[in-house]
């Protein structure tokens, strides 16, 4: 018998694969996809007009307010007569919301329109205050509000007294007769003007103050009822730009007397180290008794802010008074200036 051999078979031409497949299964990796009709307009039914125009009866007035003061972003930290040279954001852009108040937003400050009796205005923030406290009733409200863990305390940081702190005052003064306030970082350089602007802008009588702890008291015939209306920001407003801080040439110095200056500055030891959102209470005081020494002074300013210590030697500027010249890895160097150092100059002159 013949041996079965097993039949090899042949395998098909590659002309004969390709052209299967081409007849069969054609997937391309990228096919075009129609665009889909847009869908057609539809016209405005009188239900559609009916409600925008419901909407737009809605809508509510502009608030007015009967506060007589000019209402800025912050009280305490900025001056009003300090124009500024430009702006970083359009004046049209309004913090309140767009059409949200009855006054105009110029950039800085919202001013009042119409003129306010002065006269009568205080007349009635003396009959809400009422007669003074005695003694015994100071004590009692401040044992009350003065510790740590009160519940009626605000917080006041480095851009002062806010206008949006006027509305947590009068929300405090709902159910308490007085708030505690404790004041932290650059503010706390001038707390006298902290309490102006506390009892101006409020309404109310600061009758604690230690150090940098203060109780706003509301009046005793205070009604909440009958409470002024603050319309809230909505964000706080870019910082306008200001003329600059520091000359490269101080007034009264040339240009060389100036760099030796600021030389000695960074080279002699600091008077005070100054932490960030710290209590700077006593820090005019020192600086003006190191004045009576010495001509340049340095402040350590580490870990604070570059713009902290400009608004630090801002308020130094003013109060002490001086001169800032340098500011330079958180280092504020100040000088007495050139009226007092020629009046030492003439007494230290013999007769």
């Amino acid at each position: 018998m013949q041996k079965l051999l097993p039949r090899q078979l042949s395998t098909p031409p590659l002309w004969f694969i390709s052209r299967f497949f081409s007849e069969t299964a054609y997937d391309p990796p990228f096919s075009r996809v129609s665009k889909p009709p847009k869908p057609p307009k539809s016209k405005p039914t009188k239900t559609n007009q009916k409600y925008s125009e419901t909407t737009k009866a809605t809508k509510p007035p502009p608030l007015k307010s009967d506060l007589p003061f000019d209402f800025r972003y912050s009280y305490s930290e900025t001056n009003p007569n300090l124009e500024p040279i430009g702006f970083r954001e359009p004046k049209r852009f309004s913090p309140f919301g767009p059409g949200r108040l009855d006054r105009e937003w110029t950039g800085t400050s919202a001013p009042i329109r119409a003129e306010v009796d002065q006269r009568r205005f205080e007349e009635e923030r003396n009959r809400v205050i009422g007669e003074p406290l005695t003694e015994e009733e100071v004590a009692e409200l401040v044992e009350k509000y003065r510790h740590n863990d009160c519940a009626r305390q605000i917080n006041l940081g480095k851009n002062g007294v806010t206008h949006n702190m006027l509305d947590d005052i009068y929300n405090h003064w709902k159910r308490a007769e007085a708030v505690r306030i404790k004041c932290m970082g650059v503010p706390t350089l001038d707390m006298d003007n902290v309490c102006y602007h506390l009892e101006d802008k409020s309404g109310g009588k600061v009758i604690y103050r230690h150090i940098n702890i203060l109780l706003l008291y509301r009046g005793q015939n205070y009604d909440p009822k009958n409470r002024p209306v603050i319309p809230l920001m909505l964000w706080k407003p870019y910082q306008p730009i200001y003329p600059k801080l520091v000359k490269n040439v101080a007034d009264g110095l040339t240009f060389e007397e100036t760099k030796e200056m600021r030389n000695r500055g960074l080279h002699s030891p600091a008077l005070m180290k100054l932490t960030r959102n710290g209590v700077y209470v006593n820090v005019v005081a020192r600086v003006r008794e190191a004045f009576e020494t010495e001509e340049v002074v340095r402040l350590d300013c580490s870990h604070v802010g570059m713009s902290d210590c400009k608004r630090i030697g801002v308020k130094l500027r003013d109060l002490v008074p001086c001169v800032p010249i340098l500011f330079k890895d958180e280092q504020i160097i100040l000088w007495t200036g050139k009226k007092d150092h020629e009046q030492k100059s003439d007494l230290q002159m013999p007769n």
